[in-house]
């Protein structure tokens, strides 16, 4: 009775250390969404220059008279960005402690986080030395949106650590659909970071990636409504999922929606501009979320009961 109590316990409060966990990546996905946001709002209110130097914003941690609207957004981002860093060292502090009550992945990746956060900086650092620079820009985009990413699966795999691998062409289908997404993102990206839209609509120059943003936005649209499409027409499991399935299709009307607006008010709206990247890192956070989900071993017991009729036979 003692063991039983004891080892009850030890699952109980295992139990606990995996949904503080998960709730701790959970808020930390929210807070690299909003990294990813403010920054874009930054570049479209042109403050990515409005701290002269960094780590410090005029040579203090809190700028004084200097503070205003565009002051204000490169400081916010830069203090999101020092706030996810600490958390994300909390974090891998406490799987390395718990190292030998959950999967060698989990720390693994926790301190993986920790160097991409680090190496996050380093971009963002680059981006005030060097005047931003398109390629540092995408690329410092391109790793935001990698830890949205990863951390939005991380917490799905925390919440259901154990269960059965899901069907391979839905893994398949959705990194396709996942990496389409995060390509069209990054094609924005450079896009908006060279104003090329900006000289199209003004000037009639540099159309050809204006062109080119729309026309692979219609195949990344249709490559997510279909494998939302044939998930929700197998059924099963994959059904089930239909949640996440209805939020990305309707992330992804409203994507479209906004990008179609962001040009027909030429680009002189900012909030569009964005909500336009709120929609895209929603998409990546989500369509992450779904690929990492498992199907729960409760989902598949039915299959697997025997019945009264079948264990008689047996025994005679």
């Amino acid at each position: 009775m003692i063991e039983v109590f004891v080892d009850s316990l030890n699952s109980s409060t295992f139990f606990l250390k995996q949904r503080r966990l998960a709730q701790l990546a959970a808020h930390l996905v929210v807070a690299l969404i909003a990294l990813v946001v403010v920054g874009g709002a930054t570049r479209v209110m042109e403050a990515g220059l409005a701290c002269p130097d960094w780590p410090l914003c005029f040579g203090s941690f809190l700028p004084g008279h200097q503070m205003n609207l565009k002051v204000f957004l490169e400081w916010f981002h830069r203090l999101d960005a020092f706030l996810i860093g600490i958390f994300l060292t909390v974090q891998f502090g406490a799987t390395f402690l718990w190292r030998h009550e959950f999967p060698s992945w989990v720390p693994k990746l926790s301190f993986l986080f920790v160097l991409l956060v680090a190496f996050q900086g380093l971009l963002g650092a680059l981006t005030v030395w060097d005047l931003l620079p398109s390629s540092v820009v995408v690329s410092h985009l391109a790793l935001g949106l990698t830890l949205v990413a990863l951390m939005s699966g991380f917490t799905q795999r925390l919440l259901s650590p154990y269960g059965f691998v899901a069907p391979l062409w839905w893994r398949i289908f959705g990194s396709g659909a996942l990496l389409a997404v995060f390509g069209q993102c990054l094609l924005g990206g450079r896009m908006a970071t060279t104003w090329a839209a900006k000289r199209c609509l003004a000037q009639g120059q540099a159309c050809q990636w204006l062109s080119l943003h729309h026309g692979t936005a219609i195949f990344v649209t249709g490559f997510v409504l279909l494998f939302v499409f044939i998930s929700l027409y197998v059924g099963g499991w994959p059904r089930s999922q239909w949640p996440f399935l209805v939020s990305i299709s309707g992330i992804l009307i409203i994507q479209i929606f906004l990008g179609l607006l962001t040009v027909r008010v030429g680009l002189d709206q900012p909030l569009i501009t964005v909500l336009h990247q709120l929609a895209a890192a929603l998409l990546i956070a989500f369509l992450s979320a779904l690929i990492s989900r498992r199907p729960q071993y409760k989902e598949r017991t039915s299959s697997l009961l025997v019945t009264q009729p079948h264990l008689e036979p047996c025994h005679g």
